[in-house]
């Protein structure tokens, strides 16, 4: 899911997903914790504590996290009202999850600079005047457009609304209360976007699914005007690494959803490969030559970085890829509605909650490795139990197989999320959060882009089963590999 992310879901961008809704407090809040750090440690700062700005962190996360979900669920319709295929739809998922991605890495230094409260309402007034362009947008092309604008946005509002209740809440046990209020947000939300997408698909139509995102807009931003102001510091940005990071982002998105549809040879996306490699190439250089680069390259050297961002990566490809495939093959095959196909997902939605309340603490008792381990093999046994079905399995037996999905992903992320923050300096532990939930959004990123060309059948229209077997073997693959490495590679006593 893309979000918020967020939540595991997160993204987004079927967001920032709930599996990750128990972490969220060690990463995502990590990566605006420079900022919050410096106001809540001014005199008087947080002194305050003032529910207005709790509601509208909470608010702010809530919709970004409803709007990942609700939107896989309305694709079909939105297909089918602005005449678009398989390619546009893609780009409706990943251009809000790319955006996302990139924008993340440099999104605490931008809230540092203007405060938490402005950069909270710079993001959700942009989220909103996005969403009404979606809801308003003509034609595919500009749908996807004011997608951009919408991931661009979420961007923003992640990290400020953290820093925000950071701000607000100085005594750590309060602050610890609000932070936990705000991941059960964001995992609720995430649980019921589906359901929500699809009620409101059916009833008034996709584009309602947007509207609803105006006056809970409207509402924070009310809010923020009883919320104490923040204070800003000097932060420096990184520009030139953060163009060259959306440049390779969007032209690897680009080559591989296009060469999918019209071939690898085509010369778009032989350009778009060459744009995304040298890019790149300028992003590293970028790295090296900045006073104070978003990505110190020196991290990327390290198995306790590397590892959790490769762990991230696959985990979130198969979710949100896994999301992807099942709302096509529940409208598209089984001729479900967008409400009927929604409530397929609240089962696995709840189960996600609850496993993920007990990861941490079979993480204490069994150790890290273990459970992060256990966790990729399940998800992978969840991809290739997807190998059987057709349009006559029984219902209650697909709803069975999504179990194991969501069952691994919410056992592994808060794992090898605590094994990287353990993993960093505490002055790099937001700059580790940034990478690792940008590498997350990019493989669910990645894995719309594939599994969205394997689909299509033959003739360009329908949906095809033998794709989505080979893209389950697929993501099965890579979620083993990353398995065996979590096994190999991570040290043994982990427990705490």
């Amino acid at each position: 899911m893309p979000t918020t992310e967020s939540t595991w879901p997160t993204r987004s961008a079927l967001p920032t997903e709930p599996a990750d809704a128990r972490s969220a407090e060690s990463a995502e809040s990590a990566e605006s914790a420079r900022s919050a750090e410096s106001v809540g440690s001014l005199p008087g700062a947080g002194r305050r504590t003032s529910p207005y700005a709790l509601v509208a962190a909470l608010l702010g996360f809530t919709v970004i996290s409803i709007d990942v979900s609700a939107v896989n669920i309305a694709l079909p319709s939105i297909g089918s009202s602005l005449h678009s295929g398989m390619t546009g739809l893609q780009w409706v998922v990943d251009a809000y999850t790319l955006m996302l991605a990139a924008l993340m890495l440099s999104a605490g230094a931008l809230s540092d600079r203007a405060g938490a409260r402005r950069a909270y309402a710079w993001g959700v007034t942009l989220f909103t005047l996005a969403s009404l362009a979606c809801a308003l947008a003509p034609g595919i092309g500009t749908l996807i457009g004011a997608r951009v604008a919408q991931g661009a946005a979420a961007a923003i509002v992640i990290p400020s609304s953290l820093a925000l209740i950071r701000q607000t809440y100085d005594e750590p046990r309060q602050r610890a209360r609000a932070i936990a209020l705000w991941t059960v947000g964001g995992s609720v939300a995430m649980a019921a976007g589906p359901v929500l997408g699809g009620l409101l698909t059916e009833g008034p139509g996709w584009r309602a699914v947007f509207l609803l995102n105006l006056p809970i807009g409207a509402v924070i931003l009310l809010l923020l005007t009883r919320t104490e102001r923040s204070v800003r510091r000097p932060a420096p940005l990184d520009l030139g690494g953060q163009v060259t990071a959306v440049l390779a982002l969007a032209g690897l998105a680009y080559a591989v959803i296009e060469g999918g549809h019209v071939g690898w040879t085509d010369p778009r996306v032989a350009a778009a490969l060459a744009v995304s490699v040298s890019a790149a190439v300028l992003f590293v250089v970028a790295e090296r030559r900045h006073r104070a680069p978003m990505v110190p390259l020196g991290m990327l050297r390290e198995r306790p970085v590397v590892l959790p961002l490769v762990f991230g990566f696959a985990v979130n490809s198969a979710f949100y890829g896994g999301i992807f495939l099942l709302g096509l093959y529940y409208q598209e095959l089984r001729g479900m509605s967008g409400l009927e196909a929604g409530l397929m997902f609240v089962p696995m939605a709840a189960i996600i909650t609850t496993t993920n309340l007990v990861s941490p603490r079979l993480a204490e008792r069994v150790g890290r490795r273990p459970v992060i381990a256990a966790g990729q093999l399940i998800m992978a046994v969840a991809m290739l139990a997807l190998l059987p079905l057709d349009a006559r399995t029984p219902i209650w037996l697909v709803i069975v197989l999504l179990v194991p999905l969501g069952i691994g992903g919410a056992l592994s992320v808060p794992a090898f999320t605590a094994q990287l923050m353990d993993g960093v300096p505490g002055e790099r532990v937001g700059t580790a959060s940034g990478l690792l939930n940008a590498l997350r959004q990019t493989g669910g990123a990645l894995a719309v882009a594939v599994f969205g060309a394997l689909v299509v059948a033959s003739d360009g229209t329908g949906f095809s089963l033998p794709g989505m077997r080979a893209a389950a073997v697929g993501e099965a693959v890579l979620l083993a590999a990353t398995a065996v490495l979590a096994w190999w590679l991570l040290p043994k006593s982990v427990r705490h």
